[in-house]
């Protein structure tokens, strides 16, 4: 397992080196950590502009790490012009989550929620077909250009790991975060990377990070996250 660095003088910048995989739509560069060997495990964050705390607590993490991860590739930030508008979708309107290629998409509006527990009150777009929109196309030919066997897709606020089975990823993760596994979020997600993984054969676990404040989820998770991408992939 790879050395930690938790000292005060490195917590500021991510050492890692970055490569570009495309460009959003306002030309922001596409951004993701490669792996030094092959690709077991890709990590996404950000891909809905209104959940920051995904992108937050990941580089919090990445910054203890002193060298490339040997077999889990990172996207930091898989919709950069949204993060910085503050919109879940990109800077079209749409939805990047419902505009992957699978065999549910379906062109229209999707609903989303200001605040969790009350009615869905945003309406964005699916795309105009699918993978119309830079940021999706460019992660799945990254994905295709990976062939990682594992995908893990940061999301917030429904605390919960959301995969079809409970796998040794699923397991690790739950030590670390201490979130109940559910089989699914009990609503259909056409059109998501979670359905596309599903069609594809690529394991995809979609971790929901806990609704709290940034310091509180660095606090409670960001050390454990960190020692867990250093560490083997679980398989």
């Amino acid at each position: 397992m790879m050395t930690l660095d938790f000292s005060p003088e490195n917590r500021g910048v991510i050492r890692l080196k970055s490569e570009t995989y495309g460009r959003s739509v306002l030309g922001a560069p596409l951004l993701y950590f490669p792996s030094s060997g092959r690709t077991d495990l890709l990590v996404i964050a950000g891909i809905h502009g209104e959940e920051p705390e995904t992108t937050f607590l990941l580089s919090r993490a990445l910054r203890h790490l002193p060298q490339a991860l040997e077999h889990t590739a990172v996207v930091l930030c898989a919709n950069p012009d949204g993060v910085v508008l503050g919109t879940r979708g990109n800077v079209a309107g749409v939805d990047l989550n419902r505009n992957f290629s699978t065999s549910n998409w379906k062109q229209g509006c999707i609903g989303s929620r200001s605040v969790l527990e009350r009615a869905r009150d945003t309406e964005l777009s699916t795309g105009t077909c699918p993978a119309s929109e830079p940021e999706t196309k460019f992660l799945l030919e990254l994905i295709k250009n990976l062939r990682p066997k594992s995908i893990l897709s940061i999301h917030a606020p429904l605390g919960c790991l959301d995969a079809r089975e409970k796998t040794p990823l699923v397991i690790a993760l739950q030590g670390v975060f201490g979130l109940p596994w559910v089989p699914d979020v009990g609503y259909e997600t056409p059109g998501s990377l979670g359905t596309w993984c599903n069609e594809n054969g690529t394991e995809c676990v979609t971790l929901e990070l806990p609704r709290m404040s940034l310091e509180l989820l660095y606090d409670r998770y960001g050390e454990a996250f960190a020692r867990f991408l250093a560490g083997p992939v679980p398989h």
